[in-house]
């Protein structure tokens, strides 16, 4: 007997879709798709409201997008509180603040300090890569290899695999590098043509099945699919049957 592990859709996907009138819709579809979680990247504006647009539809959030190194703290948790999410995620930092050491610790910093309060409230905080973190270097070692280091280890590591590569990583030999700290896995196995960068590291398209044993401490793949010029829909739910089927357990 098989049984399907939990499945998340990052919302940013289908940003467009999102507005009043068009929320139920939208994350009923998803639903339909096999996703049993949603991602939200914009929990402070109706925390209620997405809370309960998520209830009927029957999909859960575990995880937010949300800049709490940068956010008022106390906001962003009382949303996570709102939606029942257990990790709040911080999903990008700005790349010219990562050209020294001293930008690195900055942000080490500051995401060590909001997980130390996050902590209090019984939510984790996690951090989420791009491509640069990867591709700029600081006396010979890439950014995000720095920057984890000076992580608390309460901190755990969505690791977005398509931007990793992009960066130049070897996302293979980094997932057994850094052990049980991942804990999601940002994945996509189809992108928009024309919307996608050259991966100067490891391709993982069509390699999920590899991928997944090489870090067992994830807790839930969550789909990202960005498209600007075509529906997505179509796209996303591609990506859906085929995460979907490589993690049945």
């Amino acid at each position: 007997m098989t049984t399907e592990r939990p499945l998340g859709i990052q919302l940013y996907s289908v940003r467009d879709d999102l507005g009043p009138g068009r929320l139920d819709g939208t994350l009923a579809r998803l639903a339909d798709m096999g996703f049993t979680h949603a991602e939200p990247f914009d929990i402070l504006g109706d925390p209620a409201g997405l809370a309960a647009a998520l209830r009927r539809s029957g999909l859960r959030a575990a995880t937010a997008h949300a800049a709490i190194d940068r956010l008022d703290r106390e906001a962003v948790l009382d949303a996570a509180e709102t939606l029942g999410i257990g990790t709040v995620i911080v999903p990008w930092a700005d790349p010219a603040a990562l050209t020294d050491r001293a930008g690195v610790e900055a942000l080490a910093d500051a995401v060590n300090s909001a997980s130390a309060v996050a902590a209090g409230r019984g939510i984790r905080v996690g951090y989420h890569n791009h491509d640069f973190e990867f591709a700029q270097h600081i006396d010979g070692v890439p950014v995000y290899d720095l920057f984890v280091g000076l992580l608390d280890p309460a901190v755990v590591l969505e690791v977005d695999l398509y931007w990793a590569g992009v960066g130049g990583a070897d996302v293979f030999e980094l997932l057994p590098r850094l052990g049980e700290r991942v804990r999601f896995l940002h994945v996509v196995q189809e992108r928009e043509p024309g919307n996608d960068r050259p991966v100067l590291g490891s391709d993982t398209t069509g390699r999920l099945d590899e991928i997944l044993p090489l870090a067992p401490s994830v807790e839930m793949p969550v789909v990202e699919v960005v498209a600007h010029h075509s529906d997505v829909f179509p796209l996303v739910e591609r990506n859906a049957a085929y995460v979907r089927e490589q993690v049945r357990a």
